[in-house]
C-alpha cells in the first residue's frame, strides 16, 4: 500500500458485481488497497460520499462481522441499509427478488450458502450485487485480510501465508488475492479437505507473473516454515453442523496451538476470520496472544467494505 491521504483521487470499478475475488482486476484490488488505507486514516472526507444511496443486505446465514460492517460502512458513508433474513429463493424466485429490489436498492449484499445464488442475483438485478459469502467465495473477508497484512507488514510481495485447516471459502480467497499481489501462499490440510483444484491452478498461473508460490500440503508444520501469518478457520462451517464430530477428529493434528506458532518465525501472526472456537482449531493462548491481529481484521472489514461500496456505486 503506497498511497497517502492527500493523493488518492476515487476511481470506479469496471466490474458490475463483486460476485468472486476475480470480479476485481489486479490493478483495481491494489487501488482498493491503498483507498481502504486513505479511508481509515481520514473517515470524515467520505462523510457524504454515498448520500441517499441505499443497500439491500441479503442473510440466509447468521451474520456479525459482515451484517454490522456493511451496515456502519453505507451509514458513514451518507446512506442507510436494509436487511432481509432468511432463505432466498423460498417463497419466490430469485430472479424475482433480484427484479424487485434493484428498483429499491443501489446495491444488493448477499450472504448465502450457495455460490448459484449470487450468480443468478447478478444475473438478473440490474443493482452491483456484492458477495458477502457464499460456498464457494469470500471476497470481503480476503479484502480486509490482504490489507491487514499489508498494513502490518508495508508489502505483500516475497511475503508468505500460511493456512492451516479446511480449504474452504476462506482459503480460496485469500488465496487468490495473495497470489495476485505476489505473496507466497502454503494450504495445510488433511486428504479430502483440499482447495478446489480449479482455484489453486488459478492461483499459481497468477503466481507465474507476480512470483508468488502456493503450495498445498498435508503437513501444518511445513507450511508455517517462514510464514508472516498463520491463518485458520472454524472446522465445520455454517450449514456442515452433522459433518461437525467427524471433523473434530480429522482436524485435530491441524490445530494453531502454541507448538505450531513455534515451528514458524518469532514474528508469526495469527489471523482468524471470526468466530473462533477456542481449543478447536486454534488454543486460546494462541487467539489472545501478542501475534494475534484477528480484531485488527475485524476491524478492518469497515475500512475495506467502504472502500469497495465507494468503488462500486454510483
Amino acid at each position: 500500500m503506497t498511497a497517502t491521504v492527500s493523493n488518492l483521487a476515487l476511481r470506479k470499478a469496471q466490474t458490475r458485481d463483486l460476485r468472486t475475488d476475480l470480479d476485481l482486476t489486479r490493478d483495481e484490488l491494489s487501488y482498493l488497497l491503498d483507498l481502504t488505507a486513505q479511508v481509515k486514516a481520514a473517515p470524515s472526507r467520505y462523510y457524504n460520499a454515498l448520500s441517499n444511496r441505499y443497500l439491500t443486505l441479503l442473510f440466509e446465514k447468521p451474520s456479525l462481522r459482515t451484517r454490522l460492517t456493511f451496515e456502519l460502512a453505507i451509514k458513514q458513508l451518507g446512506g442507510d441499509a436494509v436487511a432481509v433474513i432468511g432463505p432466498i429463493g423460498n417463497r419466490e424466485p430469485v430472479k424475482d427478488i433480484a427484479r424487485n429490489l434493484d428498483r429499491w436498492s443501489n446495491a444488493l449484499v448477499a450472504r448465502v450458502y450457495s455460490q448459484d445464488t449470487i450468480e443468478q442475483l447478478a444475473h438478473w438485478s440490474k443493482a452491483p450485487v456484492i458477495n458477502a459469502l457464499s460456498d464457494t467465495h469470500h471476497p470481503c473477508q480476503a479484502l480486509a485480510d490482504v490489507f491487514t497484512l499489508g498494513e502490518k507488514l508495508g508489502t505483500l510481495e516475497g511475503r508468505k501465508v500460511a493456512f492451516i485447516g479446511d480449504g474452504n471459502n476462506v482459503a480460496h480467497s485469500l488465496m487468490l488475492c495473495c497470489a495476485r499481489l505476489g505473496a507466497n501462499f502454503a494450504i495445510a490440510c488433511p486428504a479430502g479437505y483440499e482447495p478446489k483444484e480449479s482455484i489453486v491452478e488459478q492461483a499459481r498461473a497468477f503466481g507465474a507473473s507476480t512470483g508468488a508460490i502456493v503450495e498445498v500440503t498435508r503437513d501444518p508444520y511445513a507450511a508455517v516454515v517462514a510464514a508472516d501469518a498463520v491463518y485458520t478457520d472454524v472446522w465445520a462451517s455454517m450449514g456442515q453442523e452433522a459433518e461437525a464430530e467427524e471433523r473434530s477428529v480429522i482436524f485435530e493434528p491441524y490445530q494453531v496451538n502454541e507448538k505450531l506458532m513455534a515451528a514458524g518465525p518469532p514474528h508469526m501472526m495469527f489471523m482468524h476470520c471470526l468466530p473462533a472456537k477456542a481449543g478447536q482449531e486454534v488454543t486460546e493462548a494462541v487467539a489472545e496472544g501478542g501475534n494475534s491481529v484477528i480484531f485488527d481484521q475485524a476491524e478492518n472489514r469497515l475500512h475495506a467494505q467502504k472502500a469497495l461500496l465507494l468503488m462500486m456505486l454510483d
